[in-house]
């Protein structure tokens, strides 16, 4: 796991053939306004969230956010727990993402 900030969060991203985006908010969070692209996995709901990371891909590279970062942070681990090699969390959360937001 990684912490980035945002410009290193997006540059990476850009340039990555292999990153998913993973917004591990609540779904209301989610439908207020979310990063393009980003596949949701609300890691509040534990054995949920647990079993779709167990699917996930370990090979690709996994770009995670939530609100401000602290429970990106964890699911940043719990990948990791699960196999996944890559997986970067997004310092700050989409509270300092300044790129574009789907609402």
């Amino acid at each position: 796991m990684a912490d980035l900030t945002q410009e290193e969060w997006a540059e990476q991203l850009k340039n990555d053939d292999k990153g998913v985006i993973i917004d591990v908010r609540t779904d209301a969070e989610f439908e207020e306004g979310h990063i393009p692209g980003a596949k949701q996995i609300d890691i509040y709901n534990g054995a949920e969230f647990l079993k779709q990371a167990k699917e996930l891909d370990p090979e690709k590279n996994y770009y995670v956010y939530c609100r401000s970062g602290g429970r990106s942070a964890q699911a940043c681990m719990l990948l990791n727990s699960v196999g996944v090699k890559n997986a970067y969390n997004l310092k700050g959360g989409i509270t300092e993402w300044e790129g574009e937001v789907v609402e």
